[in-house]
């Protein structure tokens, strides 16, 4: 696959990356591990601007041009002052959300042609009702809360960027790849050895990984997610998802998704996110328990808040 690239600033880790010439990025590129593999080892970013669905507003409109592209990266540089009532969050210099993907498109999303998820009627009336008992039951206990509140995972796999910590950590032998994700310090081990996928009554929170070369693209079919397994897009325990890695260039793997899950969706979808590379990046540890109080805080806050109802307080006295 042939992609645009522009020279991309990746956040918070403030790394320029020089443009790549066109001829790494035609297919001639070919990196290859001591035992012949090719080689995606080291570390890559996830981080987009992009995102997932193309915006309702934009109609059909594929790309960006490079100036709407620009607009976009400039208004996360610009901190957010307007917040009445609001303690507010990070400011923008401790985000790490990159710039929009390099092919500029409009949605990471490139089938369905319209950018967005081909949810069924059944899902989006489940998304609703789901919606509605978090607005009427946001904390009753932990189990209320999500996975990333609890400190379990964040992204899932496929990942789909965030805020910061949009980081792959890609090494590799002959046998296995392994992912290490920055977020929540998740690490995916991928046998690549022909060994068959795990008993479907092997549950796990990120599913249950198994890759496989075709030509120069690494293949990595997931599934037996757990039912308890909350992706950033509606999925359930029957999802299946297929990545696909190509290295096309010293700083650049063409990466590609598909999922497919018939209980949630009336067809696969398929996104792309070309993932440059972060030459002096370190990960560290994402320590989340350690002095993690929001739990506490989140269910202390919310049996106050019953105890004020209880007594006939309103918030606003």
């Amino acid at each position: 696959m042939k992609i645009k690239f522009v020279a991309v600033l990746c956040g918070m880790a403030g790394i320029a990356l020089a443009s790549t010439s066109i001829a790494q990025l035609d297919g001639s590129y070919d990196k290859r591990t001591p035992w012949g593999d090719p080689d995606i080892s080291g570390m890559w970013s996830y981080a987009s601007l992009t995102p997932l669905q193309r915006p309702n507003r934009l109609g059909s409109k594929e790309f960006y041009t490079p100036e709407e592209a620009a607009e976009i990266y400039a208004s996360t540089q610009q901190e957010v002052t307007d917040r009445p009532g609001d303690v507010g969050s990070y400011n923008y210099h401790w985000f790490d959300r990159g710039e929009v993907s390099a092919d500029f498109r409009t949605s990471l999303i490139v089938d369905p042609p319209n950018g967005r998820l081909p949810t069924t009627e059944v899902t989006i009336a489940k998304q609703r009702a789901d919606a509605e008992y978090r607005q009427d039951h946001p904390a009753d206990s932990w189990l209320d809360r999500t996975n990333w509140d609890r400190c379990i995972s964040y992204h899932g796999v496929p990942p789909v960027s965030s805020g910061y910590n949009n980081s792959y950590h890609i090494t590799q032998n002959e046998n296995f790849v392994a992912i290490h994700v920055e977020m929540i310090h998740d690490v995916r081990i991928i046998p690549i050895d022909g060994r068959p996928q795990l008993h479907d009554n092997i549950r796990q929170w990120n599913g249950d990984s198994r890759g496989h070369w075709e030509g120069d693209t690494l293949v990595v079919r997931t599934a037996n997610f757990s039912d308890k397994t909350r992706h950033r897009f509606p999925s359930s325990k029957n999802t299946v998802a297929v990545e696909r890695f190509r290295r096309v260039g010293e700083d650049m793997i063409d990466y590609s998704f598909t999922v497919e899950d018939p209980t949630v969706y009336s067809q696969p979808w398929s996104a792309i996110r070309p993932m440059p590379r972060l030459p002096d990046y370190k990960q560290y540890e994402y320590a989340c328990h350690e002095g993690n109080y929001a739990m506490t805080y989140i269910l202390r806050g919310a049996r106050a808040e019953e105890e004020r109802a209880r007594n006939g307080a309103t918030p606003e006295n």
